[in-house]
């Protein structure tokens, strides 16, 4: 872990997504965070220490997706399939599988492994799984803000974590897709998937991966920016930074697509090996993005931290 000095910074973006605007100065406080995602290894090890089984490992519970086919309820996670040519890039099922018996040790499906991928993030694991991890380790996971403060290393405003170029030089920083979406990759950055972690260069902090590579679950429900829908605004005379805002509350980030399914979602951020110019401009400290707490994929994993009670 390394320890992030507390302060104040321009947190969300004006110029991508709307539900990352409007930017606003935030406060946060001094932390310790590790300084790469959880790996396969050291999941591994919580898992022999505790015998702890993640939820894509479980049978659901009927009663928690009413009319859903019970058939759909046995154990796996969504696996990305790479499509094999253009398809609609707003129907996400043309390139996400349920696979049945995917899970952090099978992150491909039955029959795969993490031959060569135990110094990879650990992928399929769900909200609800990562703060069981931190739990164990005595430790907590980030909000929304204090992970962002973090991602930007002390570049305030800017784009990107290295600055305002998505590729200066030319240079390819974080494992991002390079290509289109979802069925042309070039892999200039030599990784098609997941990539070990700390190959790409440390922000500022002495960070690795905060950009791309995986999604990572932070501890703060789903909503909009609250000075965005008028809550939360600064009183006359306070100071001229808001206190880490914390997010929305469970019932308020359930989604309204799925009105029968009363799973809270917790805000992801810095994007994946997934995104991509053409489709996801996502590889941002400020991006962000909603997903259930018991919802695992091939592309989200985590990050744990220690809050510095003593500043």
């Amino acid at each position: 872990m390394v320890r992030v000095e507390g302060g104040v910074f321009v947190m969300g973006d004006d110029r991508f997504y709307p539900e990352e605007a409007p930017a606003r100065r935030v406060r946060v406080g001094s932390f310790w965070i590790d300084v790469n995602p959880v790996t396969n290894r050291e999941f591994a090890s919580f898992v022999e220490a505790t015998g702890y089984r993640t939820t894509a490992e479980q049978v659901s519970d009927v009663q928690d997706y009413p009319g859903v086919d019970p058939a759909l309820l046995q154990p796996g996670s969504l696996v990305f399939r790479k499509a094999r040519g253009p398809v609609d890039l707003s129907n996400p099922a043309e390139w996400w599988e349920l696979c049945f018996g995917a899970d952090w040790r099978h992150p491909f499906g039955p029959g795969s492994g993490l031959t060569d991928m135990w110094d990879h993030p650990v992928v399929h694991v769900s909200y609800l799984d990562a703060a069981a991890y931190a739990r164990w380790r005595c430790k907590a996971l980030p909000s929304e803000a204090e992970w962002e403060f973090a991602a930007r290393g002390g570049l305030d405003g800017r784009a990107y974590a290295w600055g305002d170029s998505p590729r200066p030089d030319g240079a390819v920083l974080a494992n991002y897709w390079q290509g289109l979406f979802p069925f042309a990759n070039t892999c200039e950055d030599g990784w098609e998937g997941t990539s070990p972690v700390g190959i790409y260069p440390a922000n500022a902090y002495g960070l690795f991966d905060m950009i791309g590579n995986v999604w990572e679950w932070t501890d703060d429900w789903w909503s909009l920016p609250k000075t965005r829908s008028g809550q939360g605004k600064k009183k006359r005379g306070s100071c001229c930074a808001l206190p880490d805002p914390r997010g929305g509350t469970q019932r308020g980030s359930l989604d309204p697509a799925l009105p029968l399914v009363r799973f809270g979602r917790k805000v992801i951020k810095g994007g994946s090996h997934l995104c991509a110019d053409n489709y996801c401009q996502r590889y941002r400290p400020a991006a962000r993005h909603p997903q259930m707490i018991e919802t695992s994929t091939s592309h989200i994993g985590f990050r744990c931290i220690i809050r510095d009670w003593g500043r």
